[in-house]
């Protein structure tokens, strides 16, 4: 009688939150978190990390470590993103101090630990306000969480999961030796295809040589084609009307060729179409301002039935972290210059603390109906506050304790987002909110960080704002406080393209106006690149399928991201060290 395969039975609750858990999410939230901070400093955008940390959890939990529980790799990738969380915070907010820092060297000078514990405290407040809506906007009102959707599909499909993470491994490592070579073989990191076809330098046909911009527009498809289209509005069509029909003075800007036409004209347009569209986006998303406050209505009344409450943080426990916020808020905008007094810091923190609530909710909503969020718009809005609030204490005063307030909100906002996005995906698997919204508070604390930490790095190798690192969320809101501050800015330029912003933001697709407005500001060779994963995207799904696309194609573009970011940002450090031994 031969030997019958005893199989495994598994007992009681399945591992969920647990170290193993926890201490794979710190780790792939850090390699995240370095790689997409790097990505949106050079593309102007951030990217959800769920995908990723879901993909590369179950390569780890399940490929290494023999683990098979679905609910613990959803709180690993749930603390993966939230460590990404503040890169998008930070990265469109604090930069914007190291640009103005160029021109007022005092607005460099501030205290990173201060912004590090702002961030913190502002990620836990913009939780505490959001948790109490999730029965509501989750269960009751049923938003899709597109998002969180496709996080939930990840989850329930192990073994594609792990063909998913050799897939994205084998493209980060050639993404990684490509980046290399261009770095050390070649002379730049660009291919004028123009030149070698003997085209006009107007038409500025040049690519970059970056497999993360690819990989990028790859995950983007077809929806990240209007970034391509500002700059092909430039470029194809503005360039050559204007060396056509323009007065002498563009004329001759024109023939300088394309970067002085991008630095003169195109860029101060896109940040005034940036600026604009952020701004309007807000106005343009009023229905869903509204349904979000009537969330906040209902999830009120819900709170009152302990039965609904059960499954969730206590309650007690969000109005002590919503007071310790605001508390640290207080300390933090009174620290943050000499000049600030304590009614002022008091009055800054109540802004913050309020719009936090604000913000975090309607974006929330935002998310959970259209996938797209206006966390600029939010973040522009409360800092041009909070510079109206601060502008007492002298220009340069007034600037650092706004922007370091600021990024507090602007976490704040990015975490309430990531955590409404990572429910969706528990409720969508079964899993435990209370343990999501507990794992989500654990990692507030690591990405601020090494967020700070990654922009220091680059803007010692490359100098924030510039061709290399252009930074421009960051960019435009340093533009707005200058407006504010000293009018000393080509206002016409602003105006014209804050105009357009604003027409495009009430145009009812979400975001486009922002999208637009990076391609004027984005040097063409990386919006042509980047033009180019799009429509390979586009090309690859129309001829192998929705399906090969998501089980190949993603995974490949988020290693290409991956390698090229990890490349780069080891390429920094070198650089930064050869500098101190020089």
């Amino acid at each position: 009688m031969g030997r019958k395969a005893v199989r495994e039975v598994h007992r009681g609750p399945y591992p969920e939150l647990t170290w193993t858990a926890l201490l794979v999410g710190y780790g792939l939230g850090t390699l995240i978190t370095i790689s997409i901070g790097y990505a949106s400093l050079k593309l102007g955008f951030s990217i959800e990390g769920s995908e990723l940390a879901a993909i590369l959890g179950w390569g780890i939990l399940r490929g290494l470590l023999g683990r098979t529980s679905i609910v613990e790799n959803n709180i690993n990738q749930t603390i993966a993103s939230a460590v990404n969380g503040a890169s998008a915070g930070l990265m469109f907010s604090v930069p914007a101090l190291l640009i103005i820092g160029q021109r007022v060297p005092e607005a460099g000078r501030f205290s990173s630990v201060l912004v590090v514990f702002a961030a913190i405290s502002g990620g836990i407040l913009g939780l505490a306000f959001v948790i109490p809506l999730r029965k509501q906007m989750i269960d009751f009102n049923r938003l899709a969480y597109p998002g969180g959707i496709a996080v939930a599909a990840i989850l329930k499909s192990p073994g594609a999961g792990l063909r998913k993470t050799a897939y994205m491994l084998a493209a980060a490592g050639i993404s990684g030796l490509v980046h290399a070579a261009v770095l050390t073989l070649l002379p730049g990191e660009d291919l004028d295809v123009g030149a070698i076809l003997g085209l006009p330098p107007l038409l500025n046909i040049t690519f970059y040589l970056s497999l993360l911009t690819v990989g990028t527009g790859f995950l983007s498809g077809r929806g990240g084609l209007m970034f391509g289209l500002g700059g092909f509005i430039c470029y194809f069509a503005l360039s050559p009307a204007l060396a056509r029909f323009g007065v002498p003075e563009v004329q001759r800007l024109v023939a300088e060729g394309p970067d002085a036409v991008r630095v003169e004209l195109y860029r101060p347009l896109g940040i005034g179409i940036l600026i604009g569209a952020a701004v309007a986006g807000v106005f343009a998303a009023f229905p869903l301002i509204r349904s979000a406050f009537r969330s906040m209505q209902d999830a009120s009344r819900a709170r009152g039935e302990s039965r609904l409450a059960a499954d969730e943080m206590p309650i007690k426990a969000l109005y002590v972290a919503i007071a310790a916020g605001f508390v640290v808020l207080v300390l933090i905008a009174d620290l943050a210059v000499p000049q600030m007094t304590l009614p002022r810091a008091v009055a800054m923190a109540v802004l913050g603390t309020l719009w936090i609530w604000v913000a975090g909710v309607i974006v929330s909503e935002c998310l959970g109906r259209t996938n797209w969020s206006p966390l600029s718009g939010m973040t522009l809005i409360a800092v041009t506050i909070l510079v109206l609030i601060a502008s007492g204490l002298g220009s340069t005063a007034a600037i650092i304790s706004s922007v370091i307030v600021g990024a507090a909100i602007c976490v704040a906002i990015a975490q309430a987002g990531d955590m409404m996005l990572d429910l969706k995906s528990g409720y969508l698997v079964g899993a435990s909110p209370r343990k999501q919204q507990i794992a989500q508070m654990l990692s507030t604390w690591l990405g601020p960080i090494i967020v700070i930490a990654l922009m220091w790095v680059l803007h010692g190798a490359y100098r924030m704002g510039s061709d290399k690192l252009p930074a421009p969320q960051a960019a435009a809101l340093a533009s707005t406080i200058e407006v504010i501050i000293q009018g000393d800015v080509p206002k016409l330029l602003y105006g014209a393209g804050a105009g357009l912003g604003a027409m495009l933001a009430f145009s009812g697709l979400g975001g486009i106006g922002v999208l637009i407005g990076l391609g004027f500001y984005m040097p063409f060779n990386i919006v042509l690149t980047y033009t180019v994963g799009c429509l390979a995207r586009i090309h690859v799904q129309r001829r192998y399928g929705v399906e090969f696309v998501e089980n190949v194609g993603i995974p490949v573009a988020a290693g290409l991201i991956v390698g090229e970011a990890l490349v780069g940002v080891g390429n920094a450090l070198v650089r930064i060290a050869l500098a101190m031994g020089a």
